[in-house]
């Protein structure tokens, strides 16, 4: 850290500082299933103790936070007063040119005189990079304001460059006695009767999930018994790229999964192929979960949502890798007999809300 810069710690406006950051991070999540492989990121412009213009980063490949904010600022004609203004943004301004110019150049070029950093980003083309820029410029910068929550809002984008893979996010619904499904068919087919569990608010909640989310897994035994389309048809937004493990290809391309309306991968042991909206995907028979999220990185798949049944889940839990765990429980269903839920290890429960008679809890899994 050099002389310009320094912590909010002590400083004697610190409440004022994570009150604009709170509304950095509120713009923020509007982005949210938007912008990924980038971050979700929320700016404020304030002259005097005023607002005067805001922005946040809207869709991938389009203008960064801070010049949506900066944009809006002009348009509103407060240009005069940027200079007795402090710019907020919620994660570090970058300093490389990638899709758009570099956001830190633009707070020089209309010297604007201080920056409020929630925290910082560790992707290696900023990391740091950014307010060593700003700093450069004489530009005052204070860090670390609201650094947790800013930390939480990107936590798949920390994860993705700090752990290189995918933010893991395991789902299941279950009985209340802990079954996720009824028992195997007794003909010897290694899938279970399709039970449904969760009510429609919970599904509605989950459809709303995958709009968030990079990518949605499922496994074989899966993808046989339900046939989903895995898209987000009860909620707007983007539906997650489409991932399926097929160690032999066994699965009939007449399934919904195969339709091509969204972007699916299939990890096969068997070959190598790319088509529109379809691609097959070489792993190993032994190590497929490691190589899916080795794969994950390669294809800048920020998050994968995985959906499958007690076995997949099993896998990435046994490995431990998965990041967070949401669990939605029917208390009015008792299955008795039937296929167990998974049972994680090394969790922490995050929060707890019902959802008209469904339990939903989040765990996490500490790092």
């Amino acid at each position: 850290m050099t002389s310009h810069s320094r912590s909010v710690s002590g400083y004697d406006k610190a409440n004022i500082h994570a009150a604009y950051m709170q509304r950095c991070i509120e713009l923020a999540t509007m982005g949210a299933g938007k912008v990924a492989p980038n971050p979700m990121v929320g700016a404020v412009l304030v002259h005097e103790g005023t607002i005067i213009g805001e922005g946040y980063h809207e869709l991938y490949g389009k203008a960064h936070a801070e010049v949506n904010c900066i944009t809006q600022a002009i348009k509103n004609g407060h240009s005069e007063k940027f200079g007795n203004s402090t710019l907020y943004v919620s994660l570090e301004p970058c300093a490389h040119f990638g899709k758009t110019p570099p956001c830190a150049d633009l707070i020089i070029l209309h010297k604007i005189p201080r920056v409020v950093v929630g925290c910082r980003d560790p992707f290696i083309e900023v990391d740091g990079k950014g307010i060593e820029k700003l700093e450069a410029a004489g530009v005052e910068v204070v860090l670390d304001v609201m650094k947790e929550e800013c930390e939480e809002l990107n936590r798949r984008f920390l994860t993705f460059h700090t752990r290189h893979r995918p933010y893991v996010i395991l789902k299941w619904a279950q009985s209340s006695d802990g079954k996720i499904g009824g028992l195997p068919e007794k003909n010897g087919v290694e899938r279970s009767e399709r039970v449904l569990i969760s009510n429609e608010y919970s599904n509605r909640l989950v459809h709303r999930w995958r709009t968030e989310e990079a990518a949605i897994l499922v496994g074989t035994n899966t993808a046989l018994a339900d046939d989903p389309s895995l898209t987000a048809r009860l909620w707007p937004g983007n539906s997650p790229t489409r991932l399926v493990i097929d160690i032999d290809l066994r699965l009939p391309s007449t399934l919904k999964l195969f339709d091509g309306s969204v972007p699916t991968i299939v990890f096969n042991s068997v070959k190598e192929s790319e088509q529109t909206n379809l691609r097959h995907w070489k792993t190993t028979r032994e190590n497929v979960v490691a190589d899916l999220l080795k794969a994950g990185y390669h294809l800048q798949i920020l998050s994968i949502l995985v959906e499958g049944g007690a076995a997949l889940l099993g896998s990435f839990i046994e490995q431990h890798a998965w990041d967070e765990a949401r669990i939605i429980t029917n208390k009015q269903l008792s299955l008795g007999e039937g296929l167990d839920a998974p049972g994680l290890t090394q969790a922490v429960l995050k929060n707890e809300a019902s959802l008209n008679g469904d339990l939903l809890q989040v765990y996490r899994r500490p790092h």
